[in-house]
This record gives C-alpha cells, structure tokens and sequence, in this order.
C-alpha cells in the first residue's frame, strides 16, 4: 500500500518504519529538521527491534500520486490544520488512520475536511486506540520501549467491509490487534490512563514511575475518578477497581518515561491537555456536574503552556519538579 504518515513525531515516524520494514511505499511528513535527518541518513529506530530504515520526508503534503491511505499522527491540538490540508490537496480525501490521544478526533477531523458551504464525500476514518512507547529522541533518531498492542473498531455491515483493508496494513506492524465491539469503552478505558497519568507528571516535571509515591499517588487516583464520573455521564461504566489496576499496570510498564505531555512543555510545544481534560471537563459541563480536581491541574497546564509561549523558551527537563501542589 502507499501509505502517507502526516505527523512524523514519535508514533508517526514509529509506525513509518514498521510500515516500511513490511513493504509498504511509505512517505512521511514532519517537521524541517526531523526531515533533514531522515533525508541525510535515513530514520533509526532503537530499543524494540531496531534499525536504519530509508525512508522518505518531506514538510509539506506530495504533490505525486494519491496514498492508498493516510496515517494522520499529528498531535490533537494540530488536527484541524492537517485535516484542513489534507481536504485541500486530496478530493476526496483518502482514507484516514487515527491514533490520536484524547476525545472527539473524528469529529474534529470531519469537520475540517467538509466545512460548511463545502459538502463532499465522508472519507473511511480509522480510530485506533494504541499502547506502543515511542519517544523522539532527536532528529532522525525514535526510541521503542517497547511492545504494544492496536484496538480497533468492530462494525457489521458496509461500515465494518469498509475497515477490513486496513486491518491488514496495522497487523503488518508486528503488533498484536484487537477488534472490539465496545470500542468507546476501549476508547474511555485509555482517556482514564490519559487523564490521570499525563497531567500530574507535567504539572510536576516527574516520570511515570513517581505516581505510585504520595502526594503524587493520591494526585493522579483523584483524576482518574474523575474521569470515571465522565465516563458514567457519557453511558459507560468503568468500575473503580478496574480502572485503577490498569492504572498501575500502565505505570509500572512505563516507569521510566516521561509522558508526551510533560515531553511537550519540556520543548515548549502545545499539549493535549484540551483533548484530554479539557474534554472531560465539558462533557462534565454538560451534564452540570463540575470536575473541580481536573478543572485546577487543566488550568495550570494551560498556565504553564501560556508562560512558556510568552517567555519564548522551554523549561530544563525536571524543572517543574519541585514541592508537589495540591489538585
């Protein structure tokens, strides 16, 4: 298949590789100096099953042939832009894979391919909830952590016919895939992780490993309650005790890692803080019920973010690490 990787950050450019490494014509699309890297020397991947992979970059969308199908990797704060890109050079748009952290991708996608006064068709849109670690560790150069698996949508009829070709493609990655009928359930399941992993490690400038510690512990559990109320508002059930244990696993596997959205304010890049809390906290709105622990660590991620766009500079890597707040 030919395949465009738009987002060639860590999954992107992850994805890329193994995509290529089965023998798929792969293309990707990042940033200069990634691109540069890749160009001058081909994209190394280390850690789980490494290797020097020649692929092809560019910054900008080809002006070649139509892909077969586009892996859409960008950050959630950077879909609507890509999408809008994409609706633009491609009509129709081709069918689209989405890995993205967060809630309401497909719909913010949707909306930026067919804005108002501009109908066109509905591309195939692929959610996919992922676990494979994936660090950028430089230009050039993705680090694997390890293993993971893909879930997938289970759908009868001409909706579920329209995923099938694409199965294929993901299996080829080498990672285990699973199809879930009860795919909102396998999608709040990973917001859970997301919404109470991510935020106290940024806010806090720690790795994933420190929230089995108090205070950060009881941090990171109030969070994760929270998101279990929104997810009752929203008609699923995640029970306590599930939720928490799958926490713990998550942070046990990825101890060692500082999560993408402390990665981000370390480099001074948005985050998917909107896409994670910020929709938890309006899907709570909506019901009138407040979430007050996750609306305060959003409004100092949002903070955080505001100063270093100001100050033009990124923080030192553990800079936020100081005297833990209260959430």
């Amino acid at each position: 298949m030919r395949v465009l990787v738009v987002g060639a950050g860590a999954i992107g450019s992850l994805f890329g590789a193994r995509l290529f490494a089965a023998g798929h014509s792969v293309t990707l699309v990042g940033r200069p100096e990634h691109v540069r890297a890749i160009r001058a020397g081909g994209l190394r991947v280390d850690g789980d099953r490494p290797g020097l992979f020649p692929l092809t970059a560019d910054v900008d969308l080809p002006s070649g042939p139509v892909p077969d199908v586009i892996l859409l990797a960008v950050k959630s704060y950077d879909l609507d832009d890509a999408a809008r890109a994409i609706g633009q050079r491609f009509r129709p748009p081709p069918p689209m894979v989405l890995p993205q952290n967060g809630w309401g991708i497909e719909t913010t996608v949707l909306r930026a391919l067919t804005p108002p006064g501009a109908p066109g068709p509905v591309p195939v849109l692929v959610r996919v909830v992922h676990s494979v670690p994936a660090t950028l560790e430089r230009p050039g150069v993705v680090r694997a952590a390890g293993t993971g698996t893909l879930v997938l949508p289970r759908v009868e009829g001409p909706d579920g016919a329209a995923i099938e070709p694409f199965l294929g493609l993901l299996e080829s990655m080498g990672y285990p895939v699973e199809r879930r009928v009860d795919f909102d359930r396998a999608l709040w399941e990973k917001l859970l992780i997301n919404a109470a992993i991510n935020p106290v490690t940024a806010d806090h400038g720690i790795v994933n490993g420190r929230l089995i510690d108090d205070p950060w512990r009881g941090q990171a559990l109030a969070l994760l309650d929270e998101a279990r109320r929104a997810a009752e508002l929203a008609q699923v059930r995640i029970p306590a005790e599930e939720a928490e244990r799958r926490l713990w696993v998550v942070v046990r596997a990825t101890a060692a890692n500082r999560s993408s959205m402390l990665q981000d304010l370390e480099r001074g890049r948005p985050t998917e803080i909107e896409a994670i809390s910020g929709a938890l906290v309006e899907i709570a709105r909506s019901h009138g019920v407040r979430l007050p622990h996750t609306e305060r660590v959003l409004g100092r991620i949002r903070a955080r973010a505001a100063r270093q766009r100001t100050a033009g500079a990124a923080p030192a890597p553990g800079a936020a690490a100081g005297r833990p707040k209260d959430l």
